[in-house]
């Protein structure tokens, strides 16, 4: 009889692990079409839904103009813009020229919109990256301190942060750490990207690829890095804060969860010190959760960049939309939406892809 098992066990594992891997490499190549595929839908709706509400007050040059301009003034601009047409007609135009790459130009500056998203886009991404890289390291941090002191004092007050930080208004935060540390203080710059004098320096250089930190480092001036690393203090901490609890708590949980599974038992038996329990043994597969939750916190971060940017006078597309808002330039605004909603997009297919690699079960 055990002759039997073991020969029908010995004939049947290969047909079954053949039979497995093929479903699975389709599974995940389909679930990778489909992902990416989702991406022209959601961009095709949030342009829609943006320029029916940028048109929700009437066309954009009497929303920009009205008061500076006579009726034929602003009758001309508005026939040689075509917004006098049908809106249907519009919408169809407007949607094509997008597809093309081409977002109009600005209503107040007359600076193609295409020329501005590059201009300050890599500001926003290089202010987001700092935000992230705070986040990613004060989440698993301190979520790996509350894991190790669950139930006591330290976690109950880890946990109140954790919700505190995400419950606090960025631009509150930001003001506060600004109150502090740049006014009462004085350790950190009030606002801004960098230093005039730093900023005319580049400039004079030519190093204009609109991020600070690479155009300082390719200057070869150390002491310009350290005055772009320290206007990106407070910043990034700021906006750094509204995703750190949300990966503190993750983290804690799952921490918590892979610190009662039978392996780390089975090492700690074994005598394994608890600090390579918890850093490698249980920390590892405690951050594939983070990893799957990055993408959609690029999206929370991105709409904080917009206030962090406004609090600190951070010259990103943050600050350009208060900036053409308040100067009613819907075509600027619709172009910048449109251009967040398609890294965020991006970003997210990205974070699917790396999360289905790493983690099988989400394969579809």
């Amino acid at each position: 009889m055990t002759t039997t098992l073991e020969s029908s066990t010995e004939d049947t594992r290969p047909e079954t692990a053949l039979g497995a891997s093929a479903p699975a490499g389709l599974g995940l190549g389909r679930y990778i079409l489909i992902r990416f595929v989702l991406i022209f839908p959601t961009v095709f709706v949030l342009t829609t839904v943006v320029f029916f509400l940028t048109r929700v007050t009437g066309d954009p040059i009497t929303a920009a103009f009205a008061g500076r301009l006579n009726a034929q003034q602003l009758h001309e601009r508005i026939h040689a813009a075509g917004y006098d047409r049908n809106i249907l007609r519009q919408y169809v135009d407007y949607v094509g020229q997008v597809f093309r790459g081409n977002f109009g130009t600005t209503l107040t500056d007359h600076v193609r919109v295409t020329s501005m998203l590059r201009t300050y886009g890599a500001a926003t991404l290089e202010l987001v990256f700092y935000s992230l890289v705070v986040a990613l390291i004060l989440g698993p941090v301190l979520g790996t301190l509350a894991a190790r002191l669950r139930d006591r004092g330290a976690d109950a007050a880890l946990r109140v942060f954790a919700i505190l930080t995400y419950a606090i208004p960025v631009f509150f935060t930001g003001l506060l750490l600004k109150l502090i540390f740049a006014i009462w203080l004085g350790w950190l710059p009030v606002d801004g990207r960098l230093s005039t004098a730093n900023e005319i320096n580049l400039q004079m250089r030519g190093h204009q690829s609109g991020i600070d930190l690479i155009d300082a480092v390719r200057a070869s001036s150390w002491s310009m890095v350290g005055d772009v690393l320290e206007h990106a203090i407070l910043p990034a901490v700021t906006l750094g804060l509204l995703t750190t609890g949300i990966f503190l708590r993750l983290f804690r949980t799952n921490l918590i969860s892979t610190l009662d599974s039978d392996y780390v038992l089975a090492g700690r038996s074994r005598g394994v010190s608890e600090w390579r329990l918890t850093t490698r043994h249980a920390g590892r597969p405690a951050l594939i959760p983070i990893i799957t939750v990055v993408g959609l916190q690029i999206a929370g971060l991105l709409s904080g960049a917009v206030l962090t940017e406004t609090t600190f006078e951070w010259k990103g597309l943050g600050f350009e939309l208060t900036q053409y808002l308040q100067q009613r330039d819907y075509t600027a605004v619709q172009g910048i939406v449109v251009a967040l909603a398609v890294v965020v997009a991006l970003v997210n297919f990205v974070v699917d892809v790396l999360a289905a690699l790493i983690d099988p079960r989400v394969r579809y």
